[in-house]
């Protein structure tokens, strides 16, 4: 069987004019890329969600862009059929165009990323174009901006005032406008992801947006319930993962404690 062509930039776009769904996942390590791109995902993220679901941190805010390299680099050695991006972390881009590009730039060369994402609108407009002029492709993200989350007060719904919905629209128009092949759409109103995916050429991919996107992303572990005190109504999840290695986990102990295991089918023998 042959192998499915490697997703690019050009192939989203392409599959935004036919209609076509993109499906965007995260990914943080070897295995579960390959499993992911042997499934058919168009997008792999290595996002800074890994902070929080597999770093254990607070939040994102915390995440360096060593880390995110490491994880990147893990990812692109599963060479997945599917685009791989690479977060920016907080910091890694807002001191200016220098680091930003510098930063981006490492993304690539070291972790193996395809193009980057970056949070925010016209505020990232120099960077953005600077980047860009790198050769690096850049994806773009409104609404619900994790690495604003102190500015928010909170992991807030965006975009419920007709006011607040018009200048998110507006800011991912600009973000087209400067360049950026695609953009995360997440945390607002589903009515406000539709204007959006209807007013930009580019594809959109939602989380916490409702259906009317070019695409969805989620989190993997949210996606397998990983976590159970982590449940926001965005999230569907397609496994109970978490509840299944915990009884794994509980089998293995008592079979060790009581002499189970290993047995003789699972020994070396002499003889």
């Amino acid at each position: 069987m042959s192998r499915r062509a490697k997703v690019t930039v050009q192939t989203l776009a392409e599959m935004k004019r036919r209609g076509e769904k993109i499906v965007m996942l995260t990914a943080y390590d070897y295995a579960t890329a390959v499993l992911e791109d042997k499934s058919g995902v168009d997008v792999m993220l290595v996002g800074d969600s890994v902070g929080m679901v597999v770093l254990g941190y607070e939040n994102t805010i915390p995440v360096t862009l060593e880390e995110i390299v490491h994880h990147l680099k893990a990812v692109a050695r599963a060479r997945p059929r599917a685009l791989l991006v690479g977060d920016l972390p907080f910091m890694s881009y807002q001191a200016g165009v220098p680091d930003a590009v510098r930063n981006a730039g490492r993304l690539v060369k070291e972790g193996g990323a395809e193009a980057v994402k970056l949070e925010g609108g016209k505020r990232m407009e120099p960077v953005i174009r600077a980047i860009l002029d790198a050769a690096i492709p850049v994806m773009g993200h409104v609404g619900l901006t994790p690495q604003s989350l102190h500015q928010f007060g909170g992991y807030r719904v965006q975009g419920k005032e007709p006011r607040d919905a018009a200048l998110l629209v507006e800011e991912a128009q600009f973000l087209a406008a400067c360049g950026c092949f695609a953009i995360v759409v997440e945390g607002m109103p589903w009515q406000v992801a539709e204007r959006i995916t209807a007013a930009v050429s580019i594809p959109t991919i939602g989380i916490g947006a409702g259906p009317r996107c070019d695409g969805q992303v989620l989190v993997v572990n949210d996606l397998l319930g990983m976590n159970d005190e982590f449940a926001p109504r965005f999230v569907k999840r397609y496994a109970e993962m978490g509840k299944q290695m915990s009884a794994a986990f509980d089998a293995y102990i008592r079979d060790v404690k009581d002499g189970r295991f290993p047995d003789l089918d699972h020994s070396y023998s002499s003889e």
